[in-house]
């Protein structure tokens, strides 16, 4: 297999003990416990370190994909009565990044992150974007160190309950923007597109700019401390434009 964690930061004596208390309270014990470490690794920590120091931006992004696809296996699995647009619904809700956030800190993910000292004055440990970034980080390392069977049941085991918060309504998040692509597939319209326009600030702390184009129209800029965020919230201006949202 790959070195996966070969630039990881080191994991000396102090960080073993940390790193095995998230082990024991998550229930999965790491052949590697180098790409645990990496996936609390975040940008800002790596870019103070002397030295070739990697991040944890990698795993978060096939991290992504794993929980997108389990969750999606899950619910085509179970609600064989819900349709595509409950799906995308479901879904949107399950991989945000309030949901994941929600997770992350009853696991107490912020204690275990690696952070910068600028990140950490900051605040850095209790903001959602970098803990949801660290739980699908931390879906990733699982799936590369113990295959996507135990990875399959980690996600399962929170991610259960954020569908059935979906389905009884209690999820604190509208997704505006599965809003906005079923009024225009009901319509038989061109789907939304949207386009990053701009991205600035620190790569710790960056403000993304997002616009939505239908058809023939632009809707934005909106921003969002992440690509997900600055979309929905370019969603929500469109549908406050069409009349569809107060």
């Amino acid at each position: 297999m790959l070195n996966f964690y070969e630039k990881a930061p080191l994991v000396d004596s102090n960080r073993e003990v940390e790193l095995f208390a998230f082990q024991e309270k998550i229930g999965i014990k790491f052949n590697n416990v180098e790409l645990l470490n990496l996936a609390f690794t975040h940008t800002s920590y790596a870019n103070e370190c002397l030295g070739d120091v990697d991040n944890n931006e990698r795993l978060e992004f096939l991290g992504d994909s794993v929980l997108g696809m389990v969750t999606a296996e899950y619910l085509f699995a179970n609600f064989p009565t819900l349709h595509e647009g409950d799906f995308s619904r479901i879904k949107s809700w399950v991989v945000s990044e309030n949901s994941l956030a929600e997770i992350a800190v009853t696991l107490d993910f912020e204690h275990f992150l690696l952070m910068g000292h600028g990140e950490e004055i900051q605040g850095g440990r209790k903001k959602k974007a970098i803990i949801a970034d660290a739980m699908e980080a931390v879906i990733a390392a699982i799936y590369l160190d113990q295959g996507l069977e135990v990875a399959r049941g980690y996600v399962l085991s929170f991610m259960k309950g954020q569908v059935e918060k979906v389905l009884l309504n209690k999820q604190s998040d509208k997704d505006y923007k599965s809003v906005l692509q079923e009024y225009f597939q009901k319509r038989k319209r061109k789907c939304p597109e949207y386009e990053l326009v701009s991205t600035k600030g620190p790569a710790h702390d960056q403000i993304f700019t997002v616009v939505v184009h239908l058809n023939t129209k632009t809707y934005g800029p909106a921003e969002g401390s992440n690509k997900k965020s600055a979309e929905q919230n370019a969603a929500k201006m469109a549908l406050t434009a069409l009349g569809l949202e107060d």
